[in-house]
């Protein structure tokens, strides 16, 4: 299974991000959340900020370009295996820094990635 962080987390039900942390659990994949806000999903703590989450092997983004760019040299730390861009969130800049620092990029939908067994 794949620890994946779950960023743009949100306990929102209508939110895509809510839809993925709840799939990625019942999928058995090890969950961690950054949110704007603290709060908590089903038992998984939505952090706030940059925290130094171990062992992550995937990312998957909810947050648009913009949103991003204060994030790049936290992933790039993080040195997940590899970075999921959802419908929404691509963003070419943040792909060449991510390759350039041997992270994998992935153009998808983390959502149907689970439901086709590709994830």
């Amino acid at each position: 299974m794949k620890k994946t962080l779950v960023m743009g987390a949100s306990t929102e039900p209508t939110r895509y991000s809510y839809k993925a942390i709840k799939m990625l659990s019942r999928y058995g994949h090890p969950v961690v959340a950054l949110g704007k806000k603290e709060d908590n999903l089903d038992g998984i703590k939505i952090e706030k900020g940059q925290v130094p989450f171990d062992g992550v092997d995937t990312v998957t983004l909810y947050l648009n370009p913009m949103n991003q760019k204060p994030y790049y040299d936290y992933l790039v730390g993080l040195k997940p295996k590899r970075v999921v861009f959802n419908p929404g969130t691509e963003n070419p800049e943040l792909y060449a820094l991510l390759q350039k620092n041997g992270i994998m990029v992935d153009v998808g939908c983390t959502l149907v990635m689970l439901s086709t067994n590709q994830y």
